[in-house]
């Protein structure tokens, strides 16, 4: 009988983790399930583009995986039940339950609106492919001169603000950040995104807390009032509200917590990967919700995944930090290099070469999502272990 692993989301995790389990796995042996709400690969790192009024290339799912052994399913989740290795989907594949060996949880994230008043009501988001595309048609009906306003000082606003500006030069283009402008950058990348800001004529306000959204503007904790015809919230991630409703071990705010090899804590049967996951990286820190972070547990999880079935070898690969890419519009970026547990150190790449680098880290991971199989192993490896008990997992070492 095949072993049954079901994926939930195709994200660059969950895309990831399908693609690797197929390389190593005898088809005859498991059965690989790939859930997904859309038909399509997104590649959330580009969906400022996409918003700005860039078209991005195609990547459906039956196309990706054709050939692999993984059979995409569209369908959202509406529910799982780890006592019962069951998961509720509905969508254009039909309505129903599937059943479970192992599973694989990658549902990972969305926008966060902090519970501020007037965010949900009147605020755009970008966290999501049709948060983007409303956000384009909103941005297309701007006429010259209207004011947008992008709430959120991490690389999300910052490449929002930048891409509108390039795009839009007759907007009047703001963005609004609780601390200083890169303040978490190095001095070189500060003084580099002040200049590109600066000539891009984004106005910048610092040490602006956003603690209201209206329709026609923010207003901050010191009581300054922005004018915004459209409002883009930029200010972080939250994760899929599923998990929390499940019996796995949760954080507080509902990330799954695992171990050194993306396996629950709880259920030895689940793995969470990507944003999903809460995983400690270098210095005890919590890896940050980005596709630095969820590439790397994707491989992890479906190696660990394979070597449990298969009776090999765990890996045992710490998850660390190289850089942080940030596309400053279509002719600038800026690269932060970092420690492993991801501080900003002097080193620091600007200009037309960070962007073209940052260009090519995004087709790269694109590309890897597109080609779920090429350069692993060719030998695909006999499921020789039977699922895992019912039961509490054990804690294994990072």
């Amino acid at each position: 009988m095949q072993h049954r692993i079901v994926v939930l989301g195709a994200g660059y995790a969950g895309a990831t983790v399908a693609g690797r389990l197929a390389r190593r796995l005898r088809r005859e042996d498991a059965a690989i399930t790939l859930v997904n709400a859309e038909p399509d690969f997104v590649e959330r790192v580009r969906l400022h583009q996409l918003a700005a009024g860039q078209d991005l290339e195609p990547r459906p799912l039956r196309e990706m995986f054709a050939g692999t052994g993984v059979e995409p399913r569209i369908a959202e989740v509406t529910g799982v039940d780890a006592g019962r290795r069951t998961v509720a989907v509905a969508g254009a594949d039909g309505t129903g339950e599937l059943a479970y060996d192992t599973l694989v949880y990658a549902l990972g994230s969305g926008w966060d609106t902090q519970g501020v008043p007037g965010v949900a009501e009147h605020a755009h988001e970008i966290a999501g492919r049709s948060g983007a595309l409303r956000l384009r048609e909103r941005l297309a009906r701007l006429g010259a001169g209207q004011a947008v306003v992008v709430v959120g000082g991490g690389p999300a606003g910052l490449e929002a603000a930048a891409e509108i500006a390039e795009a839009r030069p007759d907007l009047d283009v703001a963005l609004a950040a609780r601390g200083g402008l890169g303040d978490w950058l190095s001095p070189k990348g500060r003084g580099h995104l002040r200049k590109v800001f600066g000539r891009l004529g984004v106005t910048v306000h610092e040490h602006a807390a956003v603690t209201a959204v209206g329709a026609d503007r923010v207003t901050t904790a010191d009581g300054r009032t922005v004018p915004a015809a459209v409002t883009v919230w930029a200010t972080g991630f939250a994760v899929h509200p599923i998990a929390r409703a499940t019996a796995l071990e949760v954080t507080g705010t509902g990330r799954i917590v695992v171990d050194g090899t993306m396996r629950s804590v709880s259920h030895p049967e689940v793995y969470a990967v990507g944003d999903a996951a809460m995983v400690t990286g270098p210095g005890g820190k919590p890896l940050r919700m980005s596709c630095a972070s969820g590439t790397p547990t994707a491989w992890q999880a479906a190696d660990a995944i394979a070597a449990r079935l298969t009776g090999g070898r765990l890996p045992n690969t710490s998850i660390r930090y190289f850089n942080q890419c940030v596309s400053l519009g279509r002719r600038e970026g800026l690269i932060q290099y970092v420690t492993a547990d991801d501080r900003a150190v002097r080193a620091t790449l600007t200009g037309r070469l960070a962007a073209v680098y940052k260009e090519l880290v995004c087709r790269g991971a694109a590309w890897g999502v597109a080609n779920p199989t090429f350069g692993l192993p060719g030998r695909r490896r006999r499921v020789t272990r039977e699922p895992a008990a019912a039961g509490p997992a054990v804690r294994e070492p990072a």
